[in-house]
């Protein structure tokens, strides 16, 4: 492997994924997945040091295989990532913006930048995911259609960018997770984020007894997601994100309260806390 760590995403070459490997860990090989599960796979077997996977989109919100993921396998989250994403229109290189008459790209996409397809009143069809678009693109060589897809793809895939930032929302944000098969060391003095998931007790409002711990502490929560439980009909554990370590003793009371009201409950990982979220790679990570 020449000295380079093989970090797993999911999508094909060029997907968001990829840019947000890139940038994360730069100058690293990057393995394109066909699934979230084959990333998964990829680190529990040692195929991959690293798995980058997205968790949550400001605008489309939680992303559910991650989550259910997450909680099936005994991995580590070791860092968080935000990346900004800047969806592009590519077109061939003879292509011109005047002449495009349909646009492909993820569902998700599409519906991000639908005011500005909507204003040109083009045809929008929907495409596996972003990268496979572009790709596609370049197959049938029809130069009145155009992709939504990142700028990483133009460059892989030799398209011309005719317009960028064409979505709606400027702050349009995905937050990805790192996972590995063991926990790496992070900066002490830096604040962190701990993740995990838990099953509640068969008791009356007993969400809000796990929850009221984190109250009484003063440890600030910073994202709570239920997903249902395989297997168990009408059951649910929770994802849940709080500032703070699991030993610093604030949260360790917190901890202790939410452990007595819970039937099963595991720490995901504890890792430094991105703060200023658009701009900072996962500095700690990438030695």
């Amino acid at each position: 492997m020449n000295g380079m760590r093989r970090i797993a995403f999911q999508g094909m070459k060029g997907a968001y994924s990829e840019q947000a490997c890139r940038e994360c860990f730069p100058g690293e090989q990057y393995v394109a997945c066909k699934t979230f599960e084959d990333v998964f796979s990829m680190v529990v077997d040692g195929q991959a040091h690293l798995g980058v996977v997205p968790v949550e989109n400001s605008m489309a919100g939680g992303i559910s295989d991650s989550y259910d993921l997450l909680a099936a396998h005994h991995l580590h989250i070791v860092g968080e990532y935000y990346l900004r994403v800047n969806h592009c229109l590519l077109g061939l290189q003879e292509s011109r913006i005047e002449d495009i008459h349909t646009v492909f790209s993820h569902p998700q996409a599409l519906a991000q930048c639908r005011v500005f397809i909507r204003e040109r009143g083009w045809n929008r069809v929907s495409a596996y995911d972003t990268a496979g678009a572009a790709s596609d693109l370049v197959a049938r060589q029809e130069i009145h259609e155009a992709a939504i897809a990142s700028e990483l793809c133009a460059e892989l895939y030799g398209l011309k960018i005719l317009m960028r930032a064409i979505q709606g929302n400027a702050l349009n944000t995905t937050r990805f997770l790192v996972i590995s098969q063991k926990e790496l060391a992070s900066d002490a003095r830096a604040p962190h984020k701990t993740s995990l998931f838990f099953e509640v007790r068969n008791i009356p409002a007993a969400l809000y007894k796990c929850l009221g711990g984190f109250a009484t502490n003063n440890v600030n929560l910073t994202r709570l997601e239920s997903r249902p439980i395989p297997g168990k009909h009408w059951s649910y554990h929770f994802h849940l994100d709080f500032q703070g370590k699991p030993d610093d003793p604030h949260c360790r009371l917190a901890l202790e309260e939410l452990a007595f009201f819970t039937s099963d409950f595991k720490i995901l990982g504890c890792y430094t806390e991105i703060m200023n979220s658009l701009e900072n790679p996962v500095d700690d990570l990438t030695s």
